[in-house]
């Protein structure tokens, strides 16, 4: 089969080397006497041409001095710089010349870090969207913890990003891998550093008392160098691709536990990354000799907020109104949740406990307390009419004194 480059080629060597005239050429080739001259013109194309002249050619030195001293001036500040200079162009066409003259800096090396097995751990959130859970559409946040070494995968996904979620998450992974890794490194997030100037940082009080608890050091990674936890930025790249896309699921509790499936199988029988002879389960198991051991008790992670009740025997919690006792309205109470119920306390006593929800906007209660309110306003109406009657008919005075003998009163 005769390819165009065949062709061409057939056609420069019967032209040059058989100094075959081009009409001779395209008889005996059966092509058209255009298409060999195209050819030909094309090969003595390639020739030495003179750069045309520009408008900004006397102003080059002007600029390339200037953003040599000011690299990060905006083209529109230096081409009023060379109007003031005599420059006759208009702006549009002078941004497009003024591009080449800009310096770059220059690219940046970056070392492919390892650690020992059980030294480091990566953790960040990734968000996935909405789901909707009754009326409500709630953010799908997934929690993320990837072994340095092992490159072992926890997944977890919330409902929301805040520090209960975020130290029930870390609890669940440290359960998971049976141990905890010396060092966990963490994004610039508020949950890990509330503010950081430089090498200064100011970690989150509650993020340290949990590492405080299992021991391990929270390290946050330099402003804008993901690099620096790029195992867990690319454990998030993998878990879009080959978990999440196109997945079904009911709920959110079929979500996760489809996600403790996949973290068991799929994304442990990968080839490790550091040794592609090993499975990422072969690997683990031979790091999770070298994690910490887990605390004799877990960090407790209840939510804890204070509430202020109001007239109604109802307190506002995650945008749902959860029922509380009659007798403790228009004060302030401490609710406990966690993801499978809510208590609502005064102090030490225990007011009310219910299931959590999820959805938003809805009322949670039971009929006992409805109907010790019902009671109590039914008392309180019966004794309301008696005394209104006692307040319309007041009782009759009976003087002490006795009346006179033989006297009938």
């Amino acid at each position: 089969m005769t390819t165009p480059d065949d062709i061409a080629a057939h056609v420069k060597r019967l032209y040059h080397a058989e100094q075959w005239p081009i009409g001779t050429i395209a008889m005996t080739l059966g092509i058209h006497h255009s298409a060999v001259q195209r050819i030909l013109d094309q090969e003595n194309a390639i020739k030495a041409r003179s750069p045309r002249p520009s408008m900004i050619d006397p102003y080059v030195p002007f600029i390339v001095a200037t953003l040599e001293k000011y690299p990060q001036l905006t083209a529109s500040r230096v081409y009023h710089m060379i109007r003031e200079r005599g420059y006759p162009g208009s702006e549009s066409h002078f941004r497009s010349l003024i591009a080449p003259y800009r310096p770059r800096p220059a690219a940046e090396a970056f070392l492919r870090l390892r650690t020992l097995p059980g030294e480091q751990g990566q953790v960040d959130w990734a968000a996935f969207g909405q789901i909707e859970i009754g009326k409500a559409k709630r953010p799908l946040m997934g929690f993320v913890m990837v072994l340095s070494y092992s490159r072992k995968i926890f997944l977890r996904f919330c409902l929301d990003a805040r520090m209960a979620n975020f130290l029930w998450a870390h609890r669940a992974a440290f359960d998971a891998f049976v141990g905890v890794p010396r060092v966990l490194l963490y994004d610039n997030l508020k949950s890990a550093v509330i503010q950081r100037e430089g090498a200064a940082i100011r970690f989150n009080p509650e993020i340290l008392k949990f590492a405080g608890h299992y021991r391990y050091e929270p390290r946050p990674v330099a402003v804008a160098r993901g690099n620096q936890k790029g195992r867990v930025e690319r454990a998030i790249r993998y878990i879009r691709d080959s978990f999440f896309a196109g997945r079904r699921f009911t709920d959110l509790a079929d979500l996760n536990a489809q996600a403790e499936t996949w973290c068991q199988g799929i994304a442990t029988d990968r080839p490790c990354p550091e040794d592609r002879s090993l499975t990422v389960g072969a690997a683990f198991r031979q790091e999770q000799g070298s994690l910490m051991a887990l605390p004799d008790a877990p960090y407790p992670t209840e939510e804890r907020i204070e509430v202020r009740a109001g007239k109604t025997p109802y307190i506002r919690f995650d945008s749902n109104d959860y029922a509380s006792p009659h007798t403790h309205v228009q004060r302030t109470l401490t609710v406990f949740a966690d993801h499978q119920r809510v208590r609502i306390t005064d102090g030490p006593k225990l007011l009310a406990t219910h299931a959590r929800s999820d959805d938003r906007g809805a009322p949670i209660e039971d009929d006992a307390p409805r109907q010790r309110l019902l009671e109590a306003k039914q008392n309180a109406r019966q004794h309301r009419s008696t005394d209104r009657l006692r307040r319309r008919c007041p009782p009759r005075r009976t003087s002490s004194a006795r009346p006179p003998h033989g006297v009938t009163p």
